[in-house]
């Protein structure tokens, strides 16, 4: 049975010209003609029709769907893994891009309806986050922002006091506040370094992340050399995976038990009063948390600790209740 163009488009819903299409890029071609020069197919042509429309299913341009039919065996499973791989692609372009515009309508969600400029500004501000950050990534750093934001107002005003009094950037008396700066990058950035560092690059390099009421550039050049004394002195005793390794510092806890500490050393209780021993478990039990409990961990940040008078400069404890703690720890009593 030969069918016309006229006939096989009503059977196969597809239009005369479509099929014209396919005979002219070579793709369908009718296996004859009549004598008066129109379209015939026969079963082969309609049974390929079929697999075009099929593949065509399948998302695989007309250039592909060739040379899929016309592929040796071997040669069809690789055209198939780089048309699913163009379709893996796309589909994370379209994720990307949704996951772009809820971060937007959250954005303009949390606060008035914007003008004009104001929704260009965040526009602008957006396109180059993503520069840099994933959409995820945007996301988690959105959230934790809500959790910080008020701290740090304070710490950038007690930094640029330091600045205006020309206080040098690795100088001992900024250590205490460059540990805070990176307590609370890490606590917005959940201690991932390498989001610390794709945070400082953007912020250097794009004036549009740095917003009007953002540390200016140089303050943050400041407290960078600052961390970057600190850092040095760290690593070296820890690696950089043993970094990664550390919890959130507990600061307010062991500013807590040194303050115990301080009085009980003032009254002269011994180290291994039942009282001070109390704080030295509390502390060891924190201590432990915070080095993700492997004591190589611990052993080395305590070498740090006790080389290192940059990381001194910054410790919670002044020497005395550090020395005090040691003591108690060195006789150290089972809890009761």
């Amino acid at each position: 049975m030969l069918l016309k163009v006229g006939e096989l488009a009503r059977h196969t819903g597809l239009t005369v010209r479509t099929l014209h299409h396919y005979d002219a890029i070579g793709l369908l071609a009718p296996s004859a003609r009549s004598e008066a020069g129109y379209r015939l197919y026969n079963a082969a042509d309609i049974a390929r029709l079929h697999a075009i429309q099929a593949l065509r299913l399948l998302g695989l341009p007309l250039a592909e769907i060739g040379a899929v039919l016309g592929a040796e065996n071997d040669a069809l499973p690789d055209i198939l893994r780089r048309q699913m791989a163009s379709l893996d692609q796309q589909i994370a372009q379209a994720t990307s891009l949704r996951e772009r515009l809820g971060l937007l309508e959250q954005r303009l969600a949390e606060g008035t309806q914007p003008d004009m400029k104001d929704w260009l500004a965040t526009l602008e501000q957006m396109t180059t986050y993503g520069r840099y950050f994933s959409p995820a990534e945007i996301r988690s750093l959105m959230d934790n922002w809500k959790t910080v934001a008020d701290q740090w107002p304070p710490l950038v005003a007690e930094v640029a006091a330091l600045m205006a009094r020309g206080v040098p950037a690795d100088a001992p008396e900024v250590q205490p506040l460059a540990a805070r700066w990176m307590t609370l990058l890490g606590q917005w950035m959940d201690g991932n370094y390498d989001l610390v560092t794709r945070w400082g690059e953007m912020y250097r390099r794009e004036p549009v992340a740095r917003r009007d009421d953002g540390p200016p550039l140089e303050l943050i050049e400041y407290i960078g050399a600052a961390i970057g004394v600190r850092m040095a002195a760290l690593l070296r005793h820890l690696s950089t995976d043993d970094l990664a390794r550390l919890g959130p510092p507990p600061e307010d806890e062991w500013r807590r038990l040194a303050a115990g500490l301080a009085a009980l050393q003032a009254r002269g209780v011994p180290p291994e009063d039942a009282a001070v021993q109390a704080i030295a478990r509390e502390w060891a039990r924190l201590f432990d948390a915070f080095t993700d409990h492997d004591p190589g961990i611990a052993a080395r940040l305590r070498q740090a600790m006790a080389a290192e008078p940059v990381l001194q400069a910054a410790a919670v404890a002044t020497p005395a209740v550090r020395d005090y703690l040691l003591r108690a720890v060195a006789v150290r009593t089972p809890a009761p």
